[in-house]
Parts: C-alpha cells; sequence; structure tokens
C-alpha cells in the first residue's frame, strides 16, 4: 500500500529490490543514519561492510527511485541500503510533513544568514571552504580566470576538466567512476559558455572543439551506462554550436570539422544542420560535396550514410533519398520499409506500397523479416479492401517462421477474412509436421502446443501434449483445465512438483509454492484433501533443512 505522506509503500519498495534486496532490508534499519527528509528525496548513510550514502527520488515515472554508492548500488541497482533508507522513512511517516517543513525553515534561515552577512564575512567563509575542498577551489578558480580573461589558465583548466586519465584506474572509467567525470565534463562546458558570454567567442569555439575531441578519443573506454557522461559531451557540443554562432568562423573551415567529427566515433551526436545559419550557402556547399566524396569511399558507412541522409532531408529531395538508401538495402527489409516510409510522407503512396512490395518479394526467403515490414503492406492492404492479400502475406510468413507470433498474425488476417477455419486446419497440420512424438522434455516445447492453447482449444492441446509438451506448456495446460479435468491436471502437476524439488533459490521456491497450491485445488475438487496432506507433509519432511523453502510455505499456507 503506497502511504500518501511519502508517495511510496513496501510493495514499491519491494518492486524496486526485488525478494532478495529487500528481505535484506530490514537488517539494515538500525544501520540507517542522518536520515533527511526534503520536498522529493530523501537522503542518509548506512553502516554495512563500509559506511555508505543513499538517496531516494520521490515521484517521476516510479513512486520512488534510489541511489547508493554501495558497489551493488553503483551498478544501477536498488539496494538493501536504498530498502532500509525507505523502511525508515515509512516507520516515521508521521513525522514526514514536520520534517519537511523543518528543512524549508532550515534552507530559509541559511538564505538569510547568508544576507546578513558582511563582505569581508563572507569572502572569509568562502576561504574557509575552498581551504577544505579542493573540487569547489578549482570551479572558483576556473570562474575567476575567465572573469579576468586570463585565457591560459582557463584552457588548461578545461583541459585538465576533460581529462579522463585519473579517473581512469585500469585503463577505462568504470560505472563508479563516470559520474565524476561527467561532473567535471558539465563544468567545462559552462566554463565555454562564460567565456562565449565575456566576449571570448572565437577562443571559445577552439576550447570546445579540442575538448570533443578529448571526449570522443576517451568515449569507448568508459562505461557510462548512465548516459551522464553523453549528456555532459552534449552540454559541451551545445556550447561549441553557441560559441560559432558568435564567433561566425570560416564556414569551410566549419564544414571540415563537422564532417570529420560525425564521421569519427562521436559522443555528442551533432547534426550539422544545426550550423546551417553559421556555414552559409558556401558551407552547406561543401558539406555536401565532402559528405558524397566519404560516401563513395565508404558506401556502407553508417556515419556516412546518416551525413548524407541528413543532408538530402534538409534540402526536400525525395528520389535523391531514395536513392541512397536503395544503393545498400539490408536482407530483413528494414531499408525498403525506410524507403516506403520516406515516399508515404512526401504523399506518393502508390510507390510505397510498391516498395513495401518488392522488401516482400526480396527477402521471402529470409527467415527474419523486419515484422513492421510486413505490418506496413497488411496494413495497406485491409485499408484498401484487399483482406486476401494480407491473409496471403501472413500466411508466407508463417510458413517460413513458424512461431506463435505468426500464428496469431495469420488468424487476425483469416479471421477479417471471414477464411480462418480453412487457414487454421492447414496451420496446425504445418505445426504438427514439426512436432514429433517423444520430444517433450523441461524445456522447448513445440509450438503446436501453444497455438492449440492460445485459440483456447483445450481438447486438441490435450490429445496432442503426450510425448511432445514441455513443463511450461504442460503447466499452463493444466491451470486452464483445473475446473473442467481436474484428475488429468493433478497428475500433470504431480510430475511438476516432482521435478521442482531440486531447484534452490526464492523464484524456485515461489513456483514450488505454486504448484502445490494448484495440486491442493485439484485434489479439492476431487474430495481427496488426505491425500493432499500426506503428499505435503512428505514433502516437508524431505525438504525441512530448506528454511527458506519453509518460510515460503507458510506464507502460502502450505
Amino acid at each position: 500500500m503506497t502511504v500518501k505522506a511519502v508517495g511510496f509503500g513496501e510493495d514499491d519498495l519491494r518492486a524496486l529490490a526485488g525478494t532478495r534486496s529487500f528481505e535484506r532490508g530490514p537488517g539494515y534499519l538500525d544501520a540507517v543514519s542522518g536520515l533527511e527528509v526534503g520536498e522529493d528525496s530523501v537522503t542518509a548513510v548506512v553502516h554495512g561492510t563500509d559506511v555508505y550514502e543513499v538517496e531516494l527520488t520521490l515521484g517521476g515515472d516510479e513512486a520512488v527511485s534510489g541511489w547508493c554508492d554501495c558497489p551493488y548500488g553503483q551498478e544501477g541497482n536498488f539496494c538493501k541500503h536504498c530498502v532500509a533508507v525507505g523502511l525508515a522513512v515509512l516507520r516515521r511517516v508521521k513525522a514526514v510533513p514536520q520534517r519537511r517543513v523543518a528543512a524549508r525553515a532550515r534552507a530559509s534561515g541559511l538564505e538569510a544568514w547568508l544576507s546578513a552577512l558582511s563582505r569581508d564575512e563572507l569572502l572569509a567563509l568562502v576561504r574557509e571552504q575552498i581551504a577544505a575542498d579542493r573540487e569547489l577551489r578549482g570551479r572558483l578558480e576556473l570562474r575567476a580566470a575567465t572573469a579576468r580573461r586570463d585565457l591560459g589558465t582557463v584552457r588548461g583548466r578545461i583541459v585538465a576538466l576533460t581529462d579522463p586519465r585519473p579517473f581512469a584506474r585500469y585503463g577505462c572509467i568504470e560505472y563508479a567512476d563516470a559520474s565524476g567525470y561527467a561532473r567535471q565534463v558539465a563544468e567545462a562546458a559552462s566554463a565555454l559558455r562564460a567565456l562565449t558570454a565575456d566576449g571570448q567567442a572565437a577562443y571559445a569555439v577552439d576550447l570546445a572543439e579540442e575538448a570533443i575531441r578529448t571526449l570522443e578519443e576517451a568515449y569507448e573506454a568508459i562505461d557510462d551506462s548512465d548516459g551522464a557522461v553523453g549528456q555532459a559531451a552534449a552540454a559541451v557540443a551545445e556550447a561549441h554550436l553557441e560559441a560559432c554562432g558568435v564567433a561566425r568562423p570560416d564556414p569551410a573551415r566549419l564544414a571540415d570539422w563537422l564532417v570529420g567529427s560525425v564521421l569519427g566515433d562521436g559522443v555528442t551526436d551533432l547534426d550539422p544542420l544545426d550550423y546551417a545559419d553559421v556555414l552559409g550557402p558556401d558551407g552547406l556547399a561543401r558539406l555536401r560535396r565532402l559528405a558524397t566524396e566519404a560516401l563513395e569511399r565508404r558506401p556502407s558507412g553508417w556515419a556516412e550514410r546518416y551525413l548524407m541522409d541528413r543532408l538530402i532531408k534538409a534540402e526536400g529531395d525525395v528520389d535523391a533519398l531514395v536513392a541512397l538508401h536503395a544503393r545498400d538495402l539490408v536482407p530483413t527489409g528494414a531499408t525498403h520499409l525506410l524507403i516506403a516510409e520516406e515516399l508515404e510522407s512526401a504523399g506518393r503512396a502508390d510507390e510505397a506500397l510498391a516498395w513495401a512490395e518488392r522488401g516482400l518479394r526480396d527477402c521471402a526467403a529470409e527467415t527474419y523479416l523486419d515484422g513492421r515490414l510486413v505490418d506496413y503492406v497488411c496494413a495497406r492492404y485491409a485499408r484498401t479492401g484487399r483482406a486476401a492479400d494480407a491473409v496471403a502475406v501472413r500466411r508466407d510468413r508463417f510458413r517460413i517462421e513458424r512461431s506463435l507470433t505468426a500464428y496469431r498474425q495469420l488468424r487476425t488476417a483469416a479471421g477479417a477474412a471471414n477464411c480462418w477455419e480453412t487457414e487454421r486446419a492447414a496451420a496446425l497440420a504445418t505445426l504438427e509436421e514439426d512436432a514429433p512424438r517423444e520430444r517433450g522434455g523441461r524445456y522447448g516445447g513445440p509450438v503446436l502446443i501453444d497455438a492449440l492453447l492460445d485459440d483456447g482449444d483445450l481438447d486438441a492441446a490435450w490429445r496432442q501434449a503426450a510425448g511432445r509438451a514441455d513443463d511450461r506448456q504442460w503447466a499452463q495446460l493444466a491451470d486452464l483445465s483445473r475446473d473442467t479435468r481436474p484428475a488429468e491436471a493433478l497428475d500433470v502437476y504431480l510430475r511438476l512438483i516432482e521435478r521442482s524439488k531440486e531447484p534452490t533459490g526464492d523464484r524456485a521456491y515461489e513456483h514450488l509454492a505454486r504448484l502445490l497450491r494448484a495440486a491442493r485445488d485439484c485434489h479439492r475438487a476431487l474430495g481427496t484433501e488426505d491425500a493432499f496432506a500426506h503428499l505435503l507433509a512428505d514433502l516437508r519432511r524431505e525438504l525441512k533443512r530448506r528454511r527458506k523453502l519453509m518460510t515460503v510455505l507458510d506464507r502460502h499456507g502450505l
């Protein structure tokens, strides 16, 4: 249940952490200290193997999200320490409103105190802080150098901020260190914008390009799973664009630099068209020429094709765009679809459908075909009254793929064309060919059984399951038949229970408990509750050393 005062409850913590971390969290409740509740966040310290800092963010896409600097938390997981802090907040939920009022009061009091200090007192305070905090000192030194136009110092500081080496302890920047490097890169971006605002835009352009080059060279060796470095690099690119808008560098040189950056292993996702105003007609023409030459040298290069795609789209030349993509048609049909979508956007629907149909023909023998292409063709057939043609397309794909998804799509198309009965018989015959008897096992059951279950044809599923179905399919069949065939379903559950005794772990124990509950329902329907009681007692005796399993069974009333 979600607690209104904080916006989350235990269920939210369990869902984020998973059973294992959630159940370990209460063991750290007494280790939580320094709990501070703000408007939209909670911070605390948890004393575990080490002292860990935890921050919970309230609201957003989730009721709560968390960050911890323990090794597991730094991998992006909602760890046991986050759970402990969340539970600590819930324990004190009645005090949360007062804590938030107190936090606002502290912030207001600090603002009032700072406003009342004299100039000398503020200077003394700042000196005291920078003596104790090297990072703060570096930020203020950079701002001071920018203000007095000490460009040599500014350059040295920006180079230092974007230098990855201090963070690359083992030859690369690991996840735990990426956020610190990202903060420095973001600080460099701020310094570049300050240079532009202070009338040093041309110098800011040169420094930004140097920083971007450093980032591009370093990025492959950075674990940027959270995207923090990428975001900071984008801020540097924005600072470069802003500086170019003021400094108006030579268009030809800028075009050369942009092409080199786009074609390199970039991290900034530069869009050359953002610079169109700075480049002007001459710069854009050079950009187009350089892009054409690059594409001729490497026709299948992703970056080369992206660059040319952007330039052609800006020119609005649909035929040139089609010709570009037609040079390298991938066997999945994705390029055919791309061309079809461009033509349709240009109001050329007939040509669009022709290209999509060509994609189906060109890639007809491929086991994997981009499903969006098939969907595109079938949707247009449906809109123009060509239901039979849509069925033919789905039938062809089903015969090649022979998957449950393809079966469902054929069923939908044939249902719309009022021919599902005929198509279904042929489709099931095809699947039966792929499902010889005596192949059933724990995993990898045939599509035939899934198709019959999906159709709700339980009688046929029972007939076909023997020697074919895997454990998952048997369990699904038993679940669907429990009320109408309790004896047959019970036989299935008993087999699955026997197989499920061996695996261990939370998920395995929950699965075993679910099977036992289903077996109990069958025994009740058959009037054989005593037999289930003996089964459960024997199982508890056999597995009594697994204390976690006993706890799970207790929780399920078993």
